[in-house]
């Protein structure tokens, strides 16, 4: 009864798994695609990885870092906002420079005042004081020489009633009344003739420098609070309040690399598609005046056609656009900007991967 019993067990087993054997075997129908993939609209059209961005006359992206180093505190514009040029951006802390500016500001403003003394002398009331200098020498001058006239004519009357040394010393007395009044009205020219027209020079040198140190800090300063350079629409701010901002960019805590502070593009609805036509491809690439394009968005079935800018007539090194490990990344490629208007209702943001067919009209 028991070998019946495994005998069945057996039997059942091997059915199932010939069942499951058939069951596995027999082909599942796949299911359709979400979207088609991006066909070649061309007989002969080159493929290309595109990438979107803003639509300048030359370059890319806007990329905006600071020129000097520095804390952020204030973050005055939010992503996606429509700037006009030379709207504030992003502040950084600038109180060592506010300092600074304010120092070389007073030193500047003491240098001009020292310059406008120089250049007011002679001051009213020290040619008044040098006058009356001059005056009161006059007036001794004139006792003494009253004095020694005075003891030489009694000396001619009698020699016996002045004295050598009285004689002597009003002698003395009208030499050096004479020597002061010399001294005091070449201290009066002196004085009226104002300030030494050399120091005056060294002075305004002295003001110029320190006007031009102001003024450079004062524009140090400016440089602390990053501005719109020019119209455009802010696409990423890639930095928080408290985050370090160098001339190198800011830290990117996914990237472990530096990224621009702000990025910019422009404020007109066209936008620009950059496309990397591999070297080996490159004689097969249409003449400029024959060229056209189409471009797809992955993820859709829409196609927009493009409109030929321009050759960047320098092949460089193929950047990795995407993370696939079937990309190389090891050759050179051509870069070709096209443009394009977005229709209604399609959304395409710079930074966007798309699929190009370049092909000739």
């Amino acid at each position: 009864m028991r070998n019946k019993i495994i005998f069945a067990l057996v039997v059942l087993g091997m059915l199932g798994a010939l069942g499951s054997a058939y069951v596995y075997a027999v082909p599942s129908k796949p299911l359709p695609p979400v979207f088609n993939p991006a066909p070649n609209p061309y007989a002969q059209g080159i493929y290309a990885n595109g990438i979107v961005e803003s639509y300048q006359v030359n370059g890319e992206n806007t990329n905006i870092y600071a020129e000097v180093p520095g804390t952020i505190v204030r973050i005055l514009v939010t992503e996606g906002q429509q700037v006009t040029q030379g709207t504030p951006l992003i502040q950084i802390d600038d109180s060592i420079q506010k300092a600074t500016v304010e120092q070389q500001r007073s030193q500047a403003e003491a240098a001009q005042a020292l310059l406008e003394e120089l250049r007011a002398q002679p001051r009213k009331e020290n040619l008044e004081v040098a006058r009356a200098q001059v005056e009161m020498a006059q007036a001794s001058l004139k006792t003494a020489e009253d004095t020694l006239a005075k003891q030489q004519a009694s000396y001619k009357l009698d020699p016996e009633s002045v004295s050598k040394d009285a004689l002597d010393n009003a002698i003395n007395g009208q030499k050096v009344a004479k020597a002061n009044l010399e001294v005091v009205t070449r201290q009066y020219d002196l004085t009226k003739a104002g300030a030494w027209v050399f120091d005056i020079k060294n002075q305004e040198k002295q003001a110029e420098a320190l006007a031009k140190a102001y003024a450079a800090s004062g524009a140090l300063l400016a440089k602390y609070t990053l501005k719109a350079p020019t119209d455009g629409i802010v696409m990423s701010i890639n930095a928080a309040i408290g985050s370090y901002a160098s001339p190198q960019g800011a830290y990117d805590t996914y990237t472990q690399g530096l990224d621009p502070i702000v990025v910019m593009s422009t404020s007109k609805g066209t936008l620009a598609v950059r496309c990397y036509i591999d070297e080996i491809l490159i004689p097969r690439l249409p003449p400029a005046d024959k060229m056209q394009a189409q471009m797809f968005i992955r993820g859709t079935n829409t196609k927009i056609p493009l409109e030929f800018v321009r050759v960047q007539p320098y092949v460089s090194p193929k950047i990795q656009l995407s993370n696939e490990r079937q990309e190389k990344v090891d050759l050179r490629v051509l870069p070709v900007i096209f443009r394009f208007q977005p229709p209604p209702g399609v959304q395409v943001f710079p930074g966007e991967l798309v699929d190009v067919y370049v092909g000739e009209k």
